[in-house]
């Protein structure tokens, strides 16, 4: 079996695509169960964020798991197949396992080094384990992945890169000022309370704005994100809840709104904010469009391998992509009497908030522009070193880890011929006594570790080398091992409940 990722993300799509493809939690938890009653693969997990949506399973079939990977995610994402597959990329074996360890790091996230991914493959990791769909690889794969970010974040300055999506949508709503200065004593809207909505809030507060209030439909999460707020021991912010019901009201009186829900609609439509500002919506003038030219998808090599097969899912897909061109409207212009950030996808706020006056819209379409032209800082190659090197080591480590059964098996059949001899001895000299008995069969056994030993330390080294995995189908067909009985070893090794626990 082998590890197949078929994604597609900021870099390759436009954000249209990317928020009509989005996956409420329902639908992840469906397209992992169709993943595994599909023939191709036997694990299955799902990584999608607010800028990319993964799909990793392990297949045994290279260029059906393409196919039926993308046929899925077509499905389920509502996107059709001709229309996704140009935006799809696909990366297997090594260069999956570097992929994931890559978004980990922060690297191929829109503001580099941005520690938020790495919650986000927790929770990709949790919902595989919960559904029973990540099996040894994937749980081995994802368990590494957090480690690595880890080390990336602990060992070099990539968070120096860049910053939390929240913080670098922040930087842009002050267009150009000190974000600290600008949000000094505003007021605050949040909308949602979830993992993102409570980064924002907590940023809003180390900024320095004067009052926070969070709506959510869940009352209780809002009032228990506010409690966590007030309890802060470096700011002195102001914080209250109230219900959805109550945000145009709140609307009124805020500053700056900051919304990620989980809504497949308009939070906030373009009429909602134009009569919290008491000004009418159709009156407003037409800013003028900003035409920028978005990156082309990279890692196109393996998508156009895929193509060259003849593979039914990429009959849409017509060679390298040429770089896009992506309309973004200007914002209004004059002062700014309401600062919105977007951080949902799909998108909470009306993208038409642009042309009300004394508005200033950020959302994921131009934070994703914006971080195109962004600094990268030297942390960056070595975190690529670590990356590279942990990705040998992962691919060494899976390679032993095949051959381990097997070992195993060895052993066992070994302890079962020991067992059986001291029967036999048992019975052709009864008058042994205990001591004597165990004696021998300590000997016997000393004998046959010995014997062992050199050649099941030496497949293990060869095993994890590159092209090592025949050494295990060798030591099977020399020493006439039971398939059934390794195989029973594996089932018992994965069904560990300790195992990938950390």
């Amino acid at each position: 079996m082998s590890l197949l990722v078929v994604g597609l993300s900021h870099r390759s799509a436009p954000v249209s695509v990317l928020e009509r493809a989005s996956l409420a939690a329902d639908t992840q938890a469906k397209l992992l169960q169709d993943t595994l009653a599909a023939e191709p693969a036997t694990e299955a997990a799902v990584l999608a964020t607010c800028n990319r949506i993964e799909l990793y399973a392990d297949v045994d079939k290279f260029h059906a798991g393409v196919a039926e990977l993308s046929t899925l995610l077509a499905q389920h994402s509502g996107v059709g197949l001709e229309e996704l597959t140009p935006y799809l990329y696909v990366h297997y074996e090594d260069r999956a396992v570097h992929h994931l360890f890559s978004v980990a790091c922060g690297l191929d996230s829109m503001v580099v080094g941005e520690g938020q991914i790495l919650g986000q493959i927790k929770d990709a990791l949790a919902r595989g384990q919960e559904l029973h769909t990540a099996g040894r690889l994937l749980n081995d794969l994802f368990q590494q992945a957090l480690r690595v970010g880890k080390r990336a974040h602990s060992e070099t300055g990539i968070d120096r890169a860049g910053q939390s999506l929240v913080t670098f949508g922040l930087q842009q709503l002050a267009a150009g000022a000190d974000p600290a200065l600008w949000a000094g004593g505003k007021r605050a809207l949040v909308i949602g309370a979830g993992s993102m909505s409570s980064l924002a809030a907590a940023t809003l507060a180390r900024t320095g704005v004067a009052e926070i209030v969070v709506a959510n439909r869940t009352r209780a999460r809002a009032d228990r994100l506010v409690e966590i707020l007030q309890q802060g021991d470096d700011t002195a912010v102001r914080a209250r809840a109230v219900e959805m019901s109550a945000v145009g009201d709140e609307l009124t009186r805020a500053d700056i709104v900051v919304s990620c829900t989980g809504s497949t609609g308009l939070v906030l439509t373009a009429d909602a904010l134009a009569d919290a500002l008491g000004v009418t919506l159709d009156a407003a003038p037409e800013a003028p469009a900003v035409t920028a030219v978005a990156p082309a998808p990279d890692d196109v090599d393996q998508h156009a391998a895929w193509v060259e097969n003849g593979s039914a899912a990429s009959a849409a897909y017509a060679g390298p992509a040429t770089p896009r061109r992506v309309t973004v409207p200007a914002q209004s212009t004059g002062p700014v009497r309401l600062a919105l950030l977007d951080l949902a996808m799909p998108r909470d706020i009306d993208g038409a908030a642009h042309r009300i006056p004394g508005v200033r819209l950020v959302d994921i379409e131009s934070l994703a522009e914006a971080s195109a032209d962004a600094p990268m800082a030297a942390d960056v190659d070595r975190v690529r070193t670590i990356v590279s090197d942990e990705v040998a080591a992962f691919g060494a480590a899976q390679r032993a880890a095949h051959v381990a059964p097997t070992v195993v098996a060895l052993r066992t059949m070994a302890a079962d011929v020991v067992a059986g001899e001291i029967a036999r001895l048992d019975g052709r000299l009864p008058d042994l006594d205990e001591k004597q008995r165990a004696e021998i069969t300590q000997t016997v056994r000393r004998v046959v570790d010995k014997l062992l030993h050199a050649p099941t330390v030496r497949v293990k080294q060869l095993a994890s080398e590159p092209g090592g995995a025949g050494y295990a189908d060798a030591l099977r067909e020399l020493f006439d091992l039971d398939p059934q009985t390794v195989a029973a070893v594996s089932r018992a090794d994965l069904n560990d409940p300790n195992r990938g626990r950390s």
